[in-house]
């Protein structure tokens, strides 16, 4: 019985222990500025994945109203100017 009692006790405190180193390697890591540093790069790259999609949609949206104008423009049809009034079929205001 007392040897049950005494592994379950050396147990317990190389837990303890492993748990401790664990913790002050935590805080090394964290107070040399590392983490933060991550967590800008990170948000710098995801920044940068933004802008470079928004760009895409931009080129896209502008490619399709010149395919748009072009079609129109083969039926003999005018191209509405940006900003007017769409014309919804109906006369109320929104």
């Amino acid at each position: 019985m007392f040897g049950a009692v005494a592994g379950k006790a050396v147990g317990f405190v190389v837990s303890g222990l492993a748990g401790a180193v664990a913790y002050d390697g935590v805080k090394k890591v964290a107070r040399s500025g590392a983490v933060r540093e991550a967590a800008v790069s990170v948000t710098t790259l995801g920044l940068r994945g933004a802008r470079a999609a928004e760009t895409g949609a931009e080129k896209a949206r502008l490619a399709t109203g010149d395919i748009v104008s072009e079609a129109r423009g083969r039926l003999g049809e005018e191209a509405p100017a940006p900003g007017k009034d769409s014309g919804h079929g109906h006369d109320h205001e929104h």
